[in-house]
């Protein structure tokens, strides 16, 4: 399941994700919201908060997320993850150097704690 956060500036599109995601998730929560983002600016921010009971991505939710990064490649100002997962924060630094934007500076953090507003 993906919802997306409240409260960010429009630049922003932050998702808190659980459970396992598929490409529902990424046709009505996601995309949607990345879309009315990029209408209003031209690179945005995308903040992926993913809970302690986060399972993994179903192949088409998969699928969406590779369409959805090479058809904005230039749209990602930075991209972070936030989760306590430890097998998805050593595979996003594994691949970092492959994302756009600036996710090769790279910061885990911990659900527990409090990101700078």
């Amino acid at each position: 399941m993906m919802k997306l956060l409240s409260n960010l500036p429009d630049h922003v599109v932050g998702v808190s994700a659980s459970g396992q995601i598929d490409a529902k998730d990424y046709e009505t929560v996601l995309i949607p919201a990345l879309d009315a983002a990029l209408q209003k600016h031209k690179r945005i921010r995308v903040l992926y908060q993913l809970t302690p009971d986060f399972e993994g991505f179903t192949t088409g939710a998969m699928w969406d997320d590779a369409k959805l990064g090479l058809a904005h490649l230039k749209a990602w100002e930075r991209i972070a993850v936030v989760t306590d997962v430890h097998w998805v924060a050593n595979t996003m630094r594994m691949f970092a150097f492959l994302l756009p934007g600036r996710f090769s500076d790279l910061l885990r953090f911990h659900l527990n704690v409090r990101l700078p507003t």
